[in-house]
């Protein structure tokens, strides 16, 4: 019998198997909350202020109405206290959720932040730059809309869930999603950068892609290894003629692009910024 795993709900330790949700949760119903998707290495959160600052920016945005005791620290002790107890210190996946609780669209009993916390273990080759590229194309059963909440990393999640389920039914890695005007969101579970000479470029936010923290870091980062970013309006042609593809999230960094369609990349400068960045962060340097 495999060993149980626990989750943390609301500050208590429980049997995941043992979580429950009522019918009229509001998150359940519409999707009403927020995630956030973190690392842990040798018992230490990664980026750990840059997820909080996200996090407690969502929360302010969606309207969730925080106790006085309800702060980075507290959520830190209580994602620190279900990895030790899950064994998972060495090398892990954290998702937080919040939710709110019961309610219709126009009546919500509250607006407490309910929390929920797993952890899985992770494969030490998230750590290692992808050694096969991944083949990639256009998911075009969504849009996304660049509006106030675009940025989020919201529990409403579902063109990217069919995004997912497509990119398997077609047997590839991921898949870019476009907005409205047929320019490049982000993929799946990642920000888009693509290399075209010694510049960097990235979606603007405003074009509709997740707010996502290795992106940020990237921005913040790139120039102190002598590389230009520009967050910009990307589109389909502008993937296919960068001289390199790559995608970032904060579990495993960045993931080069082997083929998007017909065409195919090196990975020469994804190895460099892997190298000097990302090994780094890794390293809790």
């Amino acid at each position: 019998m495999s060993a149980s795993i626990y989750i943390s709900q609301n500050g208590n330790l429980i049997i995941d198997s043992a979580f429950q949700i009522s019918p009229n949760n509001r998150s359940f119903r519409y999707g009403d909350g927020c995630f956030e998707t973190m690392k842990v290495i040798k018992g230490q959160l990664l980026l750990g202020d840059y997820h909080f600052d996200r996090l407690f920016n969502s929360l302010k945005l969606l309207q969730f109405e925080l106790p006085n005791y309800f702060t980075k620290e507290y959520l830190l002790d209580h994602i620190i206290s279900l990895v030790n107890k899950n064994h998972h210190q060495k090398l892990a996946r954290i998702r937080l959720v919040i939710y709110r609780g019961n309610g219709g669209l126009y009546d919500a009993e509250n607006h407490f932040p309910n929390c929920l916390i797993q952890s899985w273990e992770l494969n030490p080759a998230n750590n290692v730059l992808n050694e096969n590229g991944l083949i990639t194309d256009v998911f075009t059963g969504a849009k996304k809309v660049g509006d106030d909440y675009s940025g989020i990393k919201s529990n409403n999640y579902l063109g990217y869930a069919m995004a997912a389920l497509w990119v398997k039914e077609q047997k590839i890695n991921d898949a870019f999603l476009l907005n409205a005007f047929e320019r490049v969101a982000d993929a799946t579970i990642a920000n888009v950068f693509i290399i075209k000479g010694d510049t960097i470029k990235t979606p603007l936010l405003q074009e509709g892609g997740i707010n996502g923290i290795m992106r940020r870091v990237l921005i913040e980062r790139l120039p102190t290894i002598g590389l230009k970013v520009e967050e910009t309006l990307l589109s389909v042609d502008d993937l296919l003629d960068a001289d390199e593809l790559f995608l970032s999230n904060s579990i495993y960094g960045i993931r080069w692009v082997k083929q998007f369609r017909e065409r195919h990349y090196n990975n020469e400068k994804s190895k460099f910024i892997h190298k000097k960045l990302i090994i780094p962060i890794n390293s809790l340097d």
